[in-house]
């Protein structure tokens, strides 16, 4: 009999990261030749391209676990609803996407009531209207806490799709919006911040303009945190960055949650140098703060110093911040 993938007592939490993990799953894995999966595991989306077809399909699917990503008496439900589906919509907007339709696998714990259910539900649909994303499907269950897990499905013009791995020394680097919010929001919990939190907007419209326009040569949301989110786009594209200039922070935010904090859901990418790129687009700020250099692959250095990747990641030991994680 073959062993599992991995066991409790093999995976150590204490020294196995995220990262890790992925690549034992990855290793396993695999993509058959001539398959119509486009790119498999490590990007913001699956690609998938049927024969002939003028577009690709994009699949992602992220989970939204009580007492992980929310807290039962803190997050309203029309906030757990609407960043459930927020997740996945970022992912579609950081590869140049539009969103197709939805599934979504929800457990309601023994606390949960239909007032509740109604308001979730409330949350989730307003943000499928707002994007012309249709719910397709899903699943319902009972468990001792509140779990939804959001597949999503969007399309991009064939092999135009933004990706982490076509970063190359000499680009610029640039964010989207204001970062360490959400997390100076779940700190707060009052306030601009704190409704930023609640209420991620995917930038979706941003996504395209920066696949059409801009011809981006990487792109990826920052959901677990810059430094993260930055050493893996160029572990991706097997380079390094210097950060330059200070990244634009929301007001109030200590530079640990600009640098590390998780789900402001801006997007980071880089262009080919000297392209033009606009201050604003539609309201959202574009920011140069670095370049990509060569080096060790997912080096990056700010102020002269090597950037530790101290965002949110599920299995290690030690949170640094609160990027993600709705319980600390």
């Amino acid at each position: 009999m073959r062993p599992p993938l991995f066991t409790v007592s093999r995976l150590q939490p204490d020294n196995y990261g995220e990262q890790e993990i992925i690549g034992r799953i990855c290793r396993k894995a695999g993509i058959k030749r001539n398959s119509r999966l486009i790119l498999g595991i490590g990007d913001d989306c699956a690609i998938f391209r049927e024969p002939g077809s003028t577009e690709d399909l994009l699949f992602t699917t992220d989970m939204v676990i009580e007492s992980v990503h929310f807290l039962a008496g803190v997050h309203p439900a029309a906030s757990v609803g609407h960043r459930t589906l927020a997740r996945g919509l970022s992912d579609i907007a950081a590869m140049g996407g539009r969103p197709l339709f939805c599934l979504l696998s929800l457990a309601l714990a023994p606390w949960t009531n239909q007032a509740w259910l109604d308001e979730f539900l409330k949350g989730f649909f307003r943000l499928a209207r707002q994007t012309g994303t249709t719910l397709a499907g899903g699943d319902l269950a009972k468990a001792d806490r509140v779990m939804a897990d959001i597949v999503v499905c969007g399309a991009v013009p064939r092999g135009k799709a933004l990706r982490r791995d076509g970063a190359r020394p000499g680009d610029d680097i640039y964010v989207s919006g204001e970062l360490g919010g959400a997390a100076l929001g779940l700190y707060q919990r009052h306030g601009r911040a704190w409704r930023k939190h609640l209420n991620p907007t995917p930038r979706l419209d941003l996504g395209r303009f920066l696949r059409q326009r801009l011809r981006a040569t990487s792109a990826m949301d920052i959901s677990d945190g810059l430094s993260l989110d930055l050493h893996r786009l160029c572990s991706a594209s097997a380079v390094g960055a210097v950060i330059e200039q200070q990244p634009p922070a929301f007001p109030g935010a200590r530079l640990e949650q600009v640098l590390h904090g998780g789900e402001d859901y801006e997007l980071l990418f880089t262009v080919p140098a000297g392209q033009r790129v606009p201050c604003v687009y539609r309201g959202v700020k574009l920011a140069r703060i670095g370049t990509i250099v060569r080096g060790r692959p997912g080096t990056v250095f700010f102020k002269g110093t090597p950037l530790e990747p101290l965002g949110y990641d599920h299995f290690a030991k030690f949170k640094h911040c609160l990027p993600g994680n709705a319980s600390q």
